[in-house]
């Protein structure tokens, strides 16, 4: 499945000498968008060898949400193991992953902190049985090697920019550009962990870093699923001005930081940039 791009004309854009496109990766499909299915489809075989996939995230995961609509497509159970406490009635990400077939767990905060260690996960199995473990995110090598794809597509760009929240879409992406591209990620999370993130992650898949990338961490708004009255105020003039209703977990974050950025003329005149459109 592969991706349309189009460039997005804005006097805030072309006053400044520079030429923004979207790559629409969230058109790839209603219930696999974008990055989740890059990172999903390479996972396809390992889960349906397993016949069951665990994997973590809050109650508003998208990435938990594909997985079951995954599962259900592709014929393998799934079960989600939430952060937090179970709320009755689900919220609409959970009751969709829930019709999906989805089994769903509850780990408290501390113990979903600690969910890459042994025990815990010793103490999942025990529970559920035997799975085919998902990261949170979906971020693993098999999951880099289908963003680099999405690299790999791209057209002549100077700058490639994605949002970051686990980084695998950033760590896949910067590999499969053409030399001399650099990839910029956008962190939706506070903290300013995610550069380790990006590296280990290309560690585990390529033995060590590959292509040329950062992540910029001044437009979280607060933290993973914040937002304030600016980037409301920003997705919504985006939507009046281009069509385009942005999800502001994500993408409205990575946006609203190319157009400061290019505002500040971090960018010099004549750079092209893309901006997967994660979904």
């Amino acid at each position: 499945m592969t991706s349309p791009v189009v460039e997005l004309r804005d006097e805030r854009i072309g006053a400044r000498g520079l030429r923004l496109f979207l790559k629409r990766d969230d058109l790839v499909h209603p219930d696999l968008p974008g990055n989740k299915w890059r990172k999903l489809k390479h996972n396809l075989a390992p889960a349906r060898e397993h016949g069951t996939v665990l994997t973590f995230g809050g109650a508003y995961s998208n990435h938990l949400r594909a997985t079951a609509a995954a599962g259900r497509m592709f014929g393998f159970a799934t079960i989600g193991i939430i952060r937090g406490e179970e709320h009755r009635p689900l919220n609409e990400t959970l009751a969709y992953a829930e019709r999906m077939g989805m089994r769903l767990g509850y780990l408290d905060r501390a113990s979903y902190r600690r969910k890459r260690e042994p025990d815990v996960l010793a103490a999942l199995r025990e529970r559920w049985g035997d799975f085919h473990l998902l990261p949170e995110g979906g971020s693993n090598a098999a999951a880099v090697r289908g963003c680099a794809e999405l690299g790999a597509e791209l057209g002549v760009f100077d700058i490639a920019c994605c949002p970051c929240g686990t980084g695998g879409t950033l760590a896949g992406l910067a590999a499969g550009l053409a030399p001399g591209r650099r990839a910029l990620g956008f962190s939706v999370l506070k903290g300013g962990f995610l550069d380790a993130e990006v590296e280990r992650l290309q560690r585990e898949t390529y033995g060590g870093r590959r292509g040329s990338w950062r992540v910029e961490h001044g437009f979280h708004f607060g933290g993973y699923a914040r937002r304030t009255g600016e980037l409301d105020a920003f997705a919504d003039a985006f939507a009046d001005r281009h069509g385009i209703v942005l999800d502001r977990v994500y993408v409205a974050k990575m946006m609203s930081g190319i157009f400061t950025l290019a505002g500040r003329g971090v960018f010099p005149a004549g750079t092209r940039i893309v901006a997967v459109v994660t979904g």
